[in-house]
């Protein structure tokens, strides 16, 4: 299940995402994502996943929007301002899951 490490977890926005995001685990055994709000206009999301592995980061990150495309309005997904699409190996060289873990604080 996609976990939400921060924030208001009665967040409408938040949990379509979380719900979509469920979807992506249960079909790509293994992967794992979690999910914040980063402040009242910005969603953060990081998928991890072996399959993106040698993959572009431009194919990995369609490959997300496309999944979540057809599982949630076009309005929740215009909140989302980081979408992390990262192999297991990347994570410790990885400046956008480093931000991702530790959040600039918003000046929002």
């Amino acid at each position: 299940m996609a976990e939400i490490v921060r924030g208001n977890i009665d967040d409408d926005a938040v949990n379509a995402l979380k719900n979509a995001l469920d979807a992506y685990e249960a079909e790509h055994p293994g992967a794992e994502a979690r999910l914040y709000r980063q402040n009242n206009a910005s969603i953060r999301l990081r998928v991890i996943d072996q399959r993106f592995e040698g993959m572009a980061k431009s194919r990995r990150h369609a490959n997300v929007w496309q999944f979540l495309a057809v599982r949630v309005p076009e309005d929740t997904l215009s909140e989302i301002s980081l979408l992390l699409a990262v192999a297991p190996a990347e994570l410790g060289m990885s400046f956008a899951n480093f931000e991702f873990e530790n959040p600039t604080p918003s000046q929002l």
